[in-house]
């Protein structure tokens, strides 16, 4: 199977993004694909959420600056054999400056990236974007095969659709990536008691039909708390709600781009 490259990304903070990257991460692990979850964010959630350290040297810093690899930079995930991360660090936020004074800016990720898809050890690629549109985003998009929005059961949340999905044209057009697809539209925090979450949804349904996944994904406390515990939501409550969101979000996921064996 080739593998498939998925930048997670919204431009706002605080909806679910990295939420659902570690536990998308961990359930297709679960499901007996390699996967690797790169951190592009310098604040390193995801890092820490999977029990590990936002250490100098670790992340794709040093290989975006042109010292070694990013497949030296591959670690093991102790929760699950399958799962391998490439970490965070501070300093990728330096190289935002950096990298907008080089040639082709927004391809240095993707040149990178050639080595760990060549090397046939791995499944699925997931990238965590960092929560703006900025260099680091840009680049993980450009390597992407596939972008999946995760967007808030609200209507401020909308607003911001909008403008990644012109982000998501404007690449395609220059043919910078002309083979990015939008993969999905995940709506995250989700509070079934409140209609305003379910005219939200209906309205995102409305305009983007089938690419808007079936299933969404609830506001949970056990959610919140798991990063803090280092653990996925199935090793932290694998029986709560959210757990089971992310369980058949997964299924669903696996369906929609054919990664089943």
């Amino acid at each position: 199977m080739t593998t498939k490259v998925f930048s997670i990304a919204n431009q706002k903070g605080g909806v679910g993004k990295t939420t659902t990257a570690i536990n998308l991460a961990y359930a297709l692990a679960e499901s007996g694909l390699k996967t690797v979850l790169i951190d592009m964010d310098p604040q390193g959630n995801a890092t820490s959420a999977l029990g590990l350290e936002n250490k100098e040297g670790g992340s794709v810093y040093g290989p975006l600056c042109g010292e070694g690899t990013i497949l030296e930079q591959v670690q093991s995930v102790q929760s699950h054999t399958n799962l391998f991360m490439v970490p965070s660090e501070m300093d990728l936020a330096a190289i935002e400056v950096e990298l907008a004074q080089r040639d082709n800016y927004l391809l240095q990720l993707t040149g990178l990236l050639e080595p760990l898809k060549a090397s046939d050890n791995y499944d699925v690629i997931l990238i965590d974007c960092p929560p703006a549109l900025g260099m680091l985003s840009m680049n993980s998009l450009v390597a992407a095969d596939y972008l999946i929005i995760t967007l808030q059961a609200e209507y401020m949340a909308m607003e911001g659709l909008s403008q990644i999905l012109k982000v998501l044209d404007s690449l395609k057009a220059s043919s910078i990536n002309p083979n990015l697809e939008l993969g999905g539209i995940l709506m995250t925090l989700f509070d079934r008691r409140v209609n305003l979450a379910h005219q939200v949804v209906g309205e995102v349904r409305k305009h983007f039909d089938e690419l808007v996944f079936r299933n969404n994904i609830p506001r949970s406390v056990r959610l919140s708390e798991a990063p803090s515990f280092g653990q996925s939501i199935f090793e932290y409550d694998p029986n709560c709600a959210g757990a089971y969101a992310y369980k058949y979000f997964t299924e669903e996921f696996i369906e929609r781009f054919d990664l089943g064996s």
